[in-house]
């Protein structure tokens, strides 16, 4: 079967003119999708006081091959088979009667029959849990398949990742509500209908570009409705202050206010996004309030920068510095397994640009930092590949027993790895002018004899060579005073 798609007259029947209609009869099975534009009063939902859209009713042309009946059109392509009487008063058509080719007929876009797709969990961290219509919450782990009808739940510091039929990709966050209202694709045109329903939380989505006219990917929160044909977004809804955040990296965003009773203004599939109430393109952001008129676009922060990115992981805890950027009232620093950020393990909110996120295993991560603006928009992202490899190193020092010795010893934790240590004692903080400077050492301690009296300052330094990589870590620098 061959489908096109194309933009027809309003209230048209089908094909726009008998050179066309030659054209399709030649192609012998072509589908034309036919959406009638939004009314007047659908495009006064601009205004804050927002009415219901009304439409013209669409309608799918198809065009018949040799032997088509009706009964059997109503069956492969609509809901109900019975509809085929509905299709003979539509198309002034006998019921019996079998077509020629080639001959187009009108068929009502609400009735086309569609086929439920799946989507496949990719990546969970933390709590995570799915549950179908209105049964008992249960562990939700890679590999499972959910469709429509099912609620995932995150607790604090989990995540979910799933993975579309058409590639797209949709990511939780922690303490996140969602549901899947619709995941079908439709018989006739092969077209998606993809619309998740927000209830708490933020989703992150990377949307493969759409390729027929009306595939539908859409974001509902009790706000807004976001649609986009192809882009990498995100949308937030906080609860306590009933408001939705969209934030577009790439392609554009249509906004549309969200209705009571659950039904969206926006626009029916094959709309282009610029008969949403809003536009928001790449590297904009828009906040609404439930109720209010759709958040005006407003430019997102540049991505921050972060202090020594080449620095290895190697101490109790996994900590970044940021750059301080104005005007930033915030970040959001997340930890990832992957360049794409599919697989989140961790996630903070700052005020400072500092995030500390405790103990973390070996390993190599990647780091994704972001601005916040006071609007609390989170700005354009930068991410970094680091490695997480714990090097401890313990230092002490005493005097020896019944001499005028001072004894240092320490010890790392890696300690099956070949170790060589570096050896500095000075009279200033600085270690500049050391009195020993021993690079050589291979044991865990070094005796100094005869010294007098005064402040000492000191530090070690260990030394390791693996998998091709050097790696460096240094004790803290130590003082004591030796009186006599």
């Amino acid at each position: 079967m061959t489908v096109s798609f194309e933009a027809v007259a309003p209230g048209c029947a089908g094909l726009p003119g008998r050179r066309a209609g030659a054209l399709l009869a030649a192609a012998g099975l072509i589908a034309l999708t036919c959406f009638a534009p939004l009314s007047a009063d659908a495009q006064s939902s601009r205004a804050p006081k927002q009415r219901a859209r009304t439409t013209a009713p669409a309608y799918v042309s198809y065009v018949t091959h040799e032997g088509d009946t009706l009964y059997e059109i109503a069956g492969r392509y609509l809901r109900d088979a019975g509809d085929w009487a509905m299709l003979s008063r539509l198309n002034h058509v006998p019921a019996p009667r079998r077509m020629p080719a080639g001959i187009s007929l009108r068929l009502p876009a609400d009735r086309l029959k569609q086929d439920p797709e799946s989507a496949r969990v990719i990546a969970t961290s933390g709590p995570a849990e799915h549950a179908f219509g209105n049964n008992p919450y249960t562990p939700l782990a890679a590999g499972t398949t959910l469709g429509e009808g099912d609620r995932i739940r995150t607790g604090h510091n989990g995540f979910v990742t799933l993975e579309l039929p058409d590639g797209s990709h949709v990511t939780m966050s922690p303490d996140g509500l969602l549901d899947i209202d619709k995941l079908r694709r439709t018989v006739l045109t092969g077209s998606g209908d993809r619309v998740l329903g927000l209830r708490r939380g933020e989703v992150a989505s990377e949307v493969t570009h759409a390729t027929k006219k009306d595939d539908r990917f859409q974001i509902r929160s009790p706000s807004v409705v976001a649609g986009v044909r192809g882009t990498r977004f995100k949308v937030a809804y906080d609860g306590d202050e009933q408001t939705t955040a969209v934030e577009v990296l790439d392609g554009a965003v249509g906004v549309d206010p969200a209705a009571a009773g659950g039904e969206a203004y926006a626009p029916p599939p094959g709309a282009p996004l610029q008969a949403s109430a809003q536009l928001v393109k790449a590297r904009f952001g828009s906040v609404t309030r439930a109720g209010s008129a759709i958040g005006a676009p407003v430019q997102l922060l540049a991505a921050p920068a972060l202090v020594d990115p080449a620095k290895v992981q190697d101490g109790k805890t996994v900590a970044f510095d940021l750059v301080p950027a104005s005007p930033a009232v915030a970040y959001r620093v997340q930890i990832a397994c992957d360049a794409d950020q599919l697989d989140l393990i961790r996630d903070l909110r700052v005020s400072a640009p500092h995030a500390d996120f405790g103990e973390l295993a070996d390993g190599t991560y990647f780091v994704r930092i972001a601005a916040i603006d006071a609007n609390g928009l989170e700005g354009l992202p930068q991410v970094y590949g680091f490695e997480r490899r714990q090097l401890g190193l313990a230092a002490s020092a005493g005097p020896r027993a019944g001499s005028r010795d001072y004894e240092f010893r320490w010890f790392v934790s890696r300690s099956t790895v070949e170790t060589r240590f570096r050896f500095v004692l000075a009279t200033s903080a600085d270690l500049h002018h050391p009195l020993v400077d021993r690079t050589d050492l291979s044991g865990g301690e070094i005796v100094v004899s005869d010294l007098s009296a005064g402040v000492y300052y000191w530090t070690v330094v260990a030394e390791q060579f693996e998998n091709g990589r050097f790696y460096e870590k240094s004790s803290s620098v130590r003082s004591f005073t030796l009186a006599r």
